[in-house]
């Protein structure tokens, strides 16, 4: 009986603290109202962001220049961006200068959405998403709800079945 009551209480305390630690499905208010610089030098709000490629699915692709991880999925980007053509892909750059981060942009050839993450790992974005590690990919779909809050990988099965 005492066994069977502890693997009970385990069980019960797993399920918890599971639903406790549930990935976002929308973005906190925080993290709408943080604000990045697009190519143009213009600030732009997150909500703003995401309002522009509202009615489509993005891929939200967190990366810097200096990141060897980062660059290394560029290329799986490009694929995704070849078989998911739809689909929006918006590139938030965590480098440590505006300079760096256009020369990434050009020297990787990226095409898409871009802009600059100025409040940085530890800002209201940064934090929502409890950046730990770059890349950083997240998906939302045409309504604006968060459908993959993580993955480290461009090319994880979870990404092209949402798409």
């Amino acid at each position: 009986m005492n066994k069977l009551k502890h693997a009970l209480i385990v069980i019960i305390s797993l399920v918890f603290f599971r639903c406790l630690a549930q990935e976002p499905t929308v973005f906190s208010n925080e993290a709408l109202n943080d604000t990045f610089i697009n190519l143009e030098g213009e600030t732009v709000a997150f909500k703003d962001i995401l309002n522009k490629h509202k009615g489509f699915n993005i891929v939200i692709d967190i990366w810097a220049s200096w990141c060897k991880d980062c660059v290394g999925g560029i290329p799986k980007v490009k694929e995704l961006q070849l078989e998911y053509q739809e689909t929006a892909y918006v590139f938030l750059s965590l480098d440590k200068t505006q300079e760096a981060w256009k020369r990434g942009i050009e020297k990787l050839g990226i095409k898409g959405d871009h802009y600059f993450m100025q409040s940085g790992w530890k800002g209201a974005f940064g934090t929502f998403a409890a950046l730990d590690w770059i890349p950083r990919y997240m998906v939302v779909d045409k309504q604006g709800n968060i459908k993959l809050y993580k993955s480290v990988e461009a090319d994880d099965e979870k990404i092209k079945d949402l798409l």
